[in-house]
């Protein structure tokens, strides 16, 4: 019967949903993250009595038809970038967009990926770098001397320099922005590559022409919210057990039908 493989494509679309969830619930605490969401739709129909269709000499119109559906697929997981809450850390190298924009960071290969995660180290050059030892861009290198660090909300790293009380600028943190941000490609590690779909990179300095700002010593949190998805969970749960139900009464009617030709 049609109706086994119909109800088959929903628990494959639902087991998908889950594992997005589940993605979603493992990442609450990953710095910077942002959420997945599972979206779907049906299948092609077999149009039986097609609607519109001409029923009678005297131009009678079909006012409703027969269409079998074929079940459901999954057409996509999309990102959902809204902000995160920001969390004070106290480490002067932490960092948390308010607002539009990724970190830039340079992969070994020469290539570049981008981040919302700002948890920043400093390698044994004093360059500012991720935590898997990637340099931020523009690099900028910590003189192990001074003292002071301050990052502003406009990007400008600053430091004290040894007998001295006047702050001097060592260079400018920019961010890079997206037409379609929720077309970056994830490649674990917190870090994005751009796609065709993301739009040419757009880099700016923060608090400037609709780039977001930083804040110091703070953090962007997942924007995962437990009990979204938790509820999303239980619905797909139940949804699962719904096309697990009609696989069972489809398998009873094929059983009944074959008992009656014995």
């Amino acid at each position: 019967m049609r109706a086994l493989h119909t109800a088959a494509t929903g628990m494959m679309a639902q087991e998908l949903n889950v594992q997005v969830i589940s993605n979603n619930i493992a990442n609450m605490r990953t710095t910077g993250y942002k959420r997945q969401r599972a979206e779907f739709q049906d299948l092609l129909y077999e149009h039986v009595r097609r609607i519109g269709t001409q029923t009678s000499n005297q131009g009678n119109i079909l006012p409703v038809g027969v269409d079998l559906g074929g079940g459901v697929k999954t057409v996509g997981t999309p990102r959902i970038m809204t902000q995160g809450t920001l969390s004070q850390t106290g480490s002067e190298l932490d960092l948390a967009i308010r607002g539009e924009g990724f970190f830039k960071v340079l992969m070994p290969d020469g290539t570049f990926t981008y981040t919302r995660d700002g948890s920043f180290q400093m390698d044994q050059q004093g360059r500012i770098v991720t935590v898997q030892g990637q340099v931020l861009v523009p690099g900028i290198t910590l003189p192990q001397s001074a003292t002071g660090l301050t990052i502003n909300a406009q990007g400008q790293v600053s430091v004290t320099p040894t007998g001295s009380t006047t702050p001097s600028v060592l260079g400018q943190i920019t961010l890079t922005r997206f037409i379609n941000k929720a077309g970056l490609q994830p490649i674990g590690d917190n870090l994005f590559v751009e796609t065709p779909a993301s739009g040419t990179p757009q880099d700016g300095t923060p608090n400037t022409d609709g780039f977001g700002d930083l804040m110091q010593s703070n953090l962007e949190q997942a924007n995962v919210e437990v009990v979204s998805e938790i509820s999303d969970l239980i619905a797909a749960q139940r949804a699962y057990e719904m096309n697990a139900k009609v696989i069972t009464a489809t398998d009873q009617m094929l059983s009944a039908t074959s008992n009656l030709m014995r």
